[in-house]
């Protein structure tokens, strides 16, 4: 992107091609990690991690890889800096890409994030807007890709809030061409624009049904995945949950799917709300490995 290296604002932005480079390279990392070994590609480079909403795992994710592979990471609390001054974000996007050889942006609406990336000189990484949640997407397919399931020709089904996670999932789907069904209440349904691109995108035979029939949703589902009812910045309208409740992942649930099914979280969870303790504690859960 304008001779300075490929950003990833979206799950679109990538192709079939870069995803499976991707997983690739995943895999070789972790293979060295296993044997002790780690990989000092981004040797001498500075990575800024410029954080406007809170943070766990992401943060930690990209400053853990940062450093193993020989950068150094530098996490950037918005709040304490001289955006929440009101400095055009323009300006900061020209001074933070002067300083660093790559930025990952957390932030709320998607304009935030490509008004950064457009008055940046260096490659801009998506960890999370309030559309999209492209790296999450990418940690998932490895993370299913890593049980023996094959990333083209399987189905998942997503129960709850058609949330940016719902987003870039549909999204990745369509690169891929797995099926996916997104269960949710009527009137929280994922976004319309990206359910649109994604029947057109790459010319994927990707099969993508919106329900709100959540046993409908995981029958013959090779992957069960929730999240947050109420996401991020959205705390007030917590009076909603009740809406979500027949989407909860559970074991009443789980008997319609079939026995080697497995079960996904982005965490944090809430447990007894989207998801239960039980199924949380299952052998069948790999939310702590897809972290």
């Amino acid at each position: 992107m304008n001779g300075k290296g490929k950003s990833l604002l979206s799950i679109f932005d990538f192709s079939r091609s870069d995803v499976e480079k991707i997983m690739g390279r995943s895999s070789e990392h972790r293979e060295m990690g296993a044997m002790g070994a780690v990989g000092k590609s981004l040797e001498g480079k500075a990575v800024g991690l410029l954080f406007e909403k809170p943070s766990t795992r992401t943060r930690v994710s990209f400053e853990a890889a940062a450093a193993k592979l020989g950068a150094y990471p530098a996490c950037i609390d918005s709040a304490s800096t001289q955006i929440n001054r009101g400095e055009p974000l323009e300006d900061t996007a020209r001074v933070l890409s002067s300083y660093f050889d790559i930025v990952v942006m957390r932030t709320h609406g998607q304009e935030r994030l490509e008004t950064f990336a457009s008055h940046s000189s260096v490659p801009v990484i998506n960890a999370l807007s309030d559309l999209e949640h492209p790296t999450q997407a990418l940690a998932d397919i490895f993370t299913i890709a890593s049980h023996d399931i094959d990333i083209s020709a399987f189905k998942l089904a997503y129960l709850g809030d058609g949330n940016n996670v719902a987003n870039s999932l549909i999204g990745l789907s369509s690169v891929l061409g797995f099926d996916i069904v997104v269960a949710t209440p009527p009137g929280r349904e994922p976004d319309e624009a990206v359910v649109k691109m994604s029947g057109k995108s790459n010319g994927r035979a990707a099969h993508i049904i919106i329900t709100d029939d959540p046993i409908a949703a995981v029958e013959d589902a090779d992957v069960v995945y929730t999240d947050v009812w109420v996401s991020m910045g959205q705390e007030g309208s917590a009076d909603s949950k009740s809406v979500f409740e027949p989407y909860q992942v559970n074991g009443e649930l789980l008997s319609h799917a079939p026995p080697g099914t497995v079960v996904m979280h982005c965490l944090p969870a809430y447990r007894g709300e989207e998801i239960t303790a039980e199924v949380m504690e299952d052998k069948r859960f790999i939310g702590f490995e897809q972290a």
